[in-house]
């Protein structure tokens, strides 16, 4: 899997909005959509939660790629 470092400024940043801002997800509509039908990982774990929080150390990953929150 591809791994893709994010660095945010912020506190956090939620889910679908990480999918969208890594460009993982053309759309805020393909990324919310991804998430509500099971197919994101958070932390190893499937996430239907788009609102979910990720912090700096948090991974998420999707469609082969493995997002890495800094």
């Amino acid at each position: 899997m591809e791994e893709q470092r994010v660095k945010i400024e912020t506190e956090y940043i939620k889910l679908d909005a990480l999918l969208k801002f890594s460009g993982a997800a053309e759309t805020g509509g393909e990324a919310k959509l991804a998430v509500q039908e099971g197919e994101v990982k958070v932390n190893g774990a499937v996430c239907t939660l788009r609102g979910k929080k990720l912090r700096p150390g948090d991974r998420a990953e999707w469609n082969g790629l493995v997002l890495v929150v800094e």
